[in-house]
């Protein structure tokens, strides 16, 4: 079967595509056939540190298709069954998956809305309700929001009954999610969005920040947050890993500072997350409070080519590629 490998190589992400055989189920395991898989930035932005090593991996950590195959002990899934979650080496032909990872996939999404459906939601899912604990009413500031997890957290923060403060570089990326419901549209690559953030909230401040660049606004989003606020540390695009922290605001305003990361999880963690995203989010998902934003759709053949448009930074949403059609 083909299947796209990635490497470090002279500070870029490098990938080559493999003829490998198609895998077997282990334990606890099911194979699928691939209809879908979605990029993530961390894995294709050198930098970003999901893959430093010089060595090739299998490409790609989520995926929608049918079951194949299962592995001993997999009782909750069947051949021929629909399903999305996380995938090892998503960009291939076929994958294995963890039973206990996966989700059934509503069948008001297509292949590519079920394959974008589960890293960046498991990322929103701990930064808005998990940690975040945004409610109807709140304020909440998505630095980068035109990124997956940013569009994702608007998309979840409405839902939820949040009012929403998005920061972008582009102004057409802000006016089409003014059509998704952003309250607050603020054009800047840079730290200046306090003013605004104070204006639209009458100098409260805001009760949750999902930080998707870095330390360079850091600073900022500590003075954008009111009392009693939560900040979520997702991403750094500007490449920027330490800041200025300001104590006395830490202390006065009572904050609470958290971060959001994949790096360190054991499957322990990952299986937990998973369940709390099924009984909490999916829900949204399955009856339309929620639909994943699907920027554009490449061929497998094509994944370098997605690559190229990642690193452009030109997308809103999410970049999938369509396996078997």
């Amino acid at each position: 079967m083909k299947s796209w490998w990635i490497r470090t190589a002279d500070g870029a992400m490098a990938l080559e595509l493999r003829d490998i055989p198609v895998p077997q189920p282990g334990p606890g395991q099911v194979v699928i056939r691939i209809h879908a898989a979605a990029l993530n930035r961390g894995e294709f932005i050198a930098g970003h540190g999901l893959h430093t090593a010089s060595t090739a991996k299998p490409a790609g950590f989520e995926a929608s298709g049918e079951v194949i195959a299962l592995g001993a002990g997999v009782t909750r899934w069947q051949v021929g069954d629909r399903v999305m979650g996380r995938c090892d080496g998503a960009f291939a032909e076929y994958g294995c998956m963890t039973a206990d990872e996966i989700f059934a996939a509503p069948q008001r999404l297509t292949w590519e809305q079920a394959a974008a459906s589960t890293v960046v939601f498991l990322t929103v899912y701990e930064a808005l309700m998990a940690h975040g604990r945004l409610a109807a009413g709140e304020w909440m500031l998505v630095t980068g929001i035109s990124s997956g997890v940013g569009v994702a957290a608007l998309q979840v923060g409405k839902a939820l009954g949040a009012k929403v403060i998005g920061t972008s570089g582009s102004l057409e990326k802000l006016e089409r999610l003014k059509g998704l419901g952003l309250d607050v549209a603020v054009h800047t690559r840079g730290a200046d969005f306090v003013p605004a953030v104070m204006e639209a909230t009458h100098n409260q401040g805001v009760d949750l920040v999902v930080n998707n660049v870095g330390g360079s606004v850091f600073p900022a989003c500590i003075d954008a947050m009111g009392f009693q606020a939560r900040l979520a540390m997702v991403g750094y695009v500007d490449g920027q890993v330490e800041a200025r922290m300001d104590l006395a605001a830490l202390h006065s305003k009572r904050l609470q500072l958290f971060g959001v990361s994949n790096k360190m999880r054991t499957t322990t963690h990952r299986i937990a997350a998973a369940k709390a995203l099924e009984r909490d989010l999916l829900p949204m998902l399955a009856d339309g409070r929620v639909t994943p934003l699907i920027d554009q759709v490449f061929a497998l053949d094509d994944l370098p080519a997605a690559q190229q448009c990642m690193q452009a930074n030109q997308h809103l949403g999410k970049l999938v590629v369509r396996v078997n059609s």
